[in-house]
C-alpha cells in the first residue's frame, strides 16, 4: 500500500500528527519486534503521547492481544 500526501493530511487533520513523526514511527515498528509486549507497551505510549489521547492499561492490554493475535486490520487507511 502507497501512501500519498492526500493521506498523510488526513491523518494530520484528525490526529495532528505530521507526516514525518508518522515515517519515523513506522521506520521503528518495521525494526521492532511486534511480537514482545515490552516494545508493544512503549509503541502505544509513544503514540498516546504524540496524539495527545489516554489509553487505559485494560486498553492497552488488549490492543497489545490484537497485535499479537495479528489481527490488526490491513486496511488501515479505511479509518482516515
Amino acid at each position: 500500500m502507497e501512501f500519498n500526501d492526500e493521506f498523510f493530511g488526513k491523518v494530520k487533520k484528525k490526529t495532528n500528527v505530521d507526516k514525518e513523526t508518522i515515517v519515523d514511527l513506522a521506520k521503528r515498528l518495521n525494526e521492532s519486534n511486534m511480537k514482545d509486549e515490552n516494545v508493544l507497551k512503549g509503541i502505544i505510549r509513544d503514540l498516546s503521547k504524540i496524539t495527545g489521547k489516554s489509553v487505559s492499561i485494560e486498553k492497552e492490554q488488549k490492543i497489545i492481544d490484537i497485535i499479537k493475535k495479528d489481527k490488526v486490520p490491513k486496511n488501515v487507511d479505511k479509518f482516515f
